[in-house]
């Protein structure tokens, strides 16, 4: 298998490729996008390369794994067809020309950190919040509910898409909303920014602007996201 290897200390897992009968490719014929590091390089790799599968596998030097998840033993698991694919929805905004995605989390940010937004939210049409002032909101994915939504609301969700609000003057519920919904918030008073994941892009917004949030028909096809994301591992770094 033509493979693209991504992320960090890749000398520690060059010489598992040929025992898995994996090959280094630069060339158009990569089939599967292994990524070594930790969520940031899964990501990367997902903007990077958006139409080809992910295995993801943890950089133990920077983040210990559990006897189960090594790098050893996940390519093993994939070779012998042990790996469950998982599609995780692909969201997006736009804005003007302005296009950005991600799997985890969209954001929408006061541009200057000593000044807050200002921002009326409508879902499907209907306006949920005629005014809103705080430094910003994020629109999360399920795979994203484990990410930046969960440090805001403390609470997680398995189907549909969240909502989330950041330190508003006033209390605004956040949401869990149908997988279908279209998000649209103007920028009453701004500026501000747009950016996805760890996507080093930073799309500004204007007053009287517009963005619009949706989860996408595509998918990002991720291998093993399950172990990836093992509550034992997580346990082993936190110690750390």
């Amino acid at each position: 298998m033509n493979i693209k290897l991504l992320g960090k200390n890749l000398d520690d897992i060059r010489p598992l490729l040929s025992k898995y009968h994996m090959t280094e490719s630069a060339g158009k014929d990569v089939e599967l996008i292994v990524t070594h590091g930790g969520d940031g390089a899964l990501l990367g790799a997902q903007r990077d390369y958006p139409g080809i599968p992910k295995l993801p596998i943890r950089d133990a030097a920077t983040a210990p794994t559990c006897s189960v998840h090594t790098a050893d033993k996940v390519l093993a698991a994939f070779q012998e067809g042990r790996l469950t694919m998982h599609r995780t929805p692909v969201l997006e905004a736009v804005c003007g020309n302005g296009v950005i995605r991600g799997i985890n989390d969209l954001v929408i940010h006061s541009r200057e950190w000593v000044s807050a937004l200002r921002y009326r939210v409508s879902i499907d049409g209907e306006v949920y919040a005629r005014e809103v002032v705080g430094d910003g909101l994020c629109f999360s994915g399920v795979h994203g509910s484990t990410a930046y939504y969960r440090s805001v609301t403390r609470g997680i969700f398995k189907v549909g898409v969240g909502l989330a609000f950041f330190n508003t003057t006033e209390a605004v519920d956040h949401l869990v909303l149908p997988e279908n919904s279209v998000v649209t918030v103007e920028i009453l008073r701004g500026p501000g920014v747009m950016i996805a994941d760890n996507d080093p892009r930073k799309i500004p917004v204007e007053v009287g602007e517009k963005i619009t949030f949706r989860q996408t028909d595509d998918r990002a096809e991720i291998w093993g996201l399950d172990g990836f994301m093992c509550s034992e591992c997580r346990t082993l770094r936190h110690r750390k």
